[in-house]
């Protein structure tokens, strides 16, 4: 599912978003498009001298004003079609023709009297033809619609195209919602860039809205919010005035836009053996700078229920292992790593709260560990200062004198 504002086909090099959705179709991609109007539909009603007024950011659409409206979303859709349908000359598509494929998709109901405001041809969606959006997607088709819905008495109306693309995804059964944007990712008022938002982080983001930097991502963050809300698992906003965005989002790890995702996206979990060659890729460098006490592929496997990993999308991007002291309850907390690339964002402090979890559940009472260069992080994190001399016995007579560790812990 794409969402593409009404702003974002006004821009010179919107082709190359009609490019990016072409290469999504011949990889055999699924896609439903829907676009937008309301610049449009402001410039046709100003030459006509009309305005709009609005309630909440809802087009109140006055009757004697959907003619115009009904004009405004035609030529946007009809350029949509044109486009689709050039060739797509002067990209790496050229000569490529989608087959486009709309209609009367969406019944539509009023939105009514809302706070004493009667929104009169302004619709909100009653029902998606589902059925029929995927007789156009298994015709290798791409379906498009227009934020217009019509009612069972044959009537038309004006309707919000994220209110369209969210029902339309729901009804789908959507993998992702992808929605565009002037602005991109989403930034805070300190510039801290957000990649990827919870469900409820994004809920706290969009209450606290006028503490960040203001945007009109906020308009997309919404949408993607609502879509994950309602059962689609991932929205993702992206940016309509960088070339390649929409690609870059779905086949590179990290993305280029901000994503909200109600599943677990990236997961903490107990190790398996399938996770070996991700951990020693994880740990090798910092074996070879001395940070972590080299281990052996086999050592690994035979010691795999030690250990946990957060993975990201298939990828181990950490991981910490926990080893009990036979007759005593304690354990020593050891091979603590996160990727360079995914650091300085809290999955180390999350390895840490499930190894204390699972501590925890195994009736451990301390954790120890030894470290030769992050004393002072496992400090920040609870733990104090020890000696040698107060390790358990069993893991006194292995220790290390030549690396000279320090010795912490930590009562849970």
């Amino acid at each position: 599912m794409i969402l593409i504002p009404g702003e974002c086909l006004a821009q010179p090099d919107f082709i190359n978003i009609v490019s990016d959705i072409a290469i999504l179709q011949a990889l055999g991609v699924k896609v439903v498009v829907v676009h937008g109007a309301r610049l449009q539909i402001d410039e046709e009603l100003s030459q006509a001298g009309f305005s709009s007024s609005f309630h909440n950011g809802v087009r109140i659409t006055e009757r004697d004003h959907l003619s115009f409206i009904l004009k405004a979303v035609g030529i946007a859709r009809w350029r949509l079609e044109a486009l689709f349908s050039s060739g797509l000359p002067n990209s790496p598509m050229y000569g490529a023709k989608l087959k486009i494929r709309s209609g009367n998709l969406i019944t539509a109901m009023p939105q009514g009297i809302l706070d004493g405001i009667d929104h009169q041809m302004t619709g909100k969606v009653r029902s998606v033809d589902v059925q029929t959006i995927k007789n156009i997607l298994n015709d290798n088709a791409l379906a498009l619609l227009s934020p217009l819905g019509y009612s069972i008495t044959g009537e038309v109306f004006n309707l919000s195209f994220a209110d369209v693309g969210i029902s339309v995804a729901v009804a789908l059964q959507a993998d992702k919602a992808l929605i565009y944007n002037d602005d991109g990712p989403i930034y805070d008022k300190s510039g801290t860039l957000f990649r990827q938002l919870t469900l409820a982080q994004c809920e706290t983001f969009l209450t606290e809205e006028t503490e960040h930097a203001p945007s009109n991502s906020y308009f997309s963050l919404r949408a993607g919010y609502k879509a994950c809300k309602k059962g689609v698992p991932r929205s993702h906003i992206i940016s309509s005035s960088e070339d390649g965005t929409l690609l870059n989002e779905l086949f590179t790890r990290d993305g280029s836009g901000t994503m909200v995702y109600r599943d677990s996206y990236e997961t903490t979990r107990p190790a398996r053996l399938q996770d070996v060659a991700g951990i020693l890729n994880l740990i090798s460098p910092l074996e070879e700078k001395g940070i972590l006490v080299k281990r052996s592929r086999e050592l690994l496997e035979n010691e795999i229920d030690y250990f946990t990993v957060l993975e990201k999308d298939g990828l181990v991007i950490g991981c910490a292992a926990l080893y009990p002291f036979a007759g005593t309850p304690a354990g020593e907390l050891a091979c603590v790593a996160v990727m360079k690339e995914y650091q300085k964002g809290g999955r180390a402090r999350k390895l840490l709260n499930y190894v204390e979890e699972q501590a925890g559940k195994l009736g451990l009472e301390a954790i120890y560990v030894l470290t030769t260069r992050t004393s002072h992080w496992f400090i920040e994190q609870g733990f104090e200062e020890s000696t040698v001399e107060e390790l358990p016995a069993s893991r006194k007579a292995l220790y290390n004198f030549q690396r000279n560790s320090k010795v912490l812990v930590k009562n849970i």
